[in-house]
Order: C-alpha cells, then structure tokens, then sequence
C-alpha cells in the first residue's frame, strides 16, 4: 500500500487529474478537502480567507482509520494539504501564475486570495515545503500549464507506478515577480 500525495495550489488541476488517474489505475482517490470539512478535521474558519484551518494531526489519524478500512491499495490523497502529511510519494503540480489567475476567478475566489496563490505559486511554496518535508527522491514536480488534463494524469500514474524518476526544480515562474 502506497500514500501519494496530489498537491499544488489551488487551481493547478488536482481534483480533475486525480479522477482521471482513477479511471486509468486501481486507486482511491481521497479528496482531502471535502474529508476536512465532512468530517470536522478543522480547527478553526478563517473568516477572513473564508477557509477553514484544518487540524493536521486530526486529519492524520482520519486518513490512517480510512486506509486501513480501504483494504490494500494505494491511495491518492488530493489536496494543497496533502504534501503536509506522511506519504510515500508527492505529486506537485504547477500552473504559471498567469494561467493560474483566470482559473482561479472563474472559480470566485476573491482577489485577494487570486493574488495571493499567484505569489506563492511563483515562489514554489509547496514545492518547497514538499521536499523539505518527504526529501527531493520522494517528489515529482508537473508543469501543467500547457498540457491537457489527461497528459497530466499520465504523469501522475508514472509516479504512482514508479516508472518516471522524481524531479524537482524543472519548473521557473520567479519571472511573474
């Protein structure tokens, strides 16, 4: 049984690959989010991100209840949370702030919040945090901005699967800055 972790900042395409890599590969697909909220894995709402400020320890013990409960397989947890907990692999998916945007207010969310993942996203947070937590050998880092979901999806599986190497630090948007 294998924990993948399918993170990325908001928008990047986490929850539409994650359901594409479930119809290519035997998976179970966690959308941590919708557990977080479902479950009150949360500590706090911040009222003023509208967001709720999940409680990693909480949602830990919930994953580990809900694997063991899954059976055998491999699970793939989809989140901008995901890479903060115990997996044996990191899926990190990227979008270039530019692209990242307009995805971003189509979906609603407030300028505030568009222009704070399009910062962060230049600046390669969850990147960063990935590696520094899981190590550069347990991280692969997707560019998404111009392939199709199903191409990213592709990425995914071989990452899954182990036939692609990690990677990491094969993407630059320090130029949006």
């Amino acid at each position: 049984m294998t924990r993948v972790a399918l993170t990325g900042t908001p928008g990047t395409g986490k929850t539409t690959v994650s359901e594409l890599v479930a119809e290519r590969i035997d998976v179970d697909v966690v959308h941590l989010n919708d557990a977080i909220r479902d479950a009150d894995l949360f500590e706090e709402r911040d009222a003023e991100r509208d967001t709720l400020v999940a409680d990693l320890d909480a949602v830990e013990e919930w994953l580990d209840e809900h694997e063991s409960q899954a059976g055998d397989g491999d699970t793939l947890v989809e989140s901008h949370l995901s890479h903060l907990l115990g997996a044996e692999r990191v899926v990190v998916l990227r979008c270039h702030p530019e692209t990242l945007k307009p995805r971003l207010r189509e979906r609603g969310e407030a300028e505030a919040s568009v222009t704070e993942n399009a910062e962060s996203e230049a600046l390669d947070v969850i990147l960063a945090e990935a590696v520094e937590r899981h190590g550069d050998s347990a991280v692969w880092e997707v560019d998404t901005t111009e392939k199709t979901p199903e191409a990213v999806a592709d990425d995914v599986v071989a990452a899954i699967e182990g036939t692609a190497e990690p990677r990491v630090g094969v993407v630059d948007f320090i130029d949006y800055l």
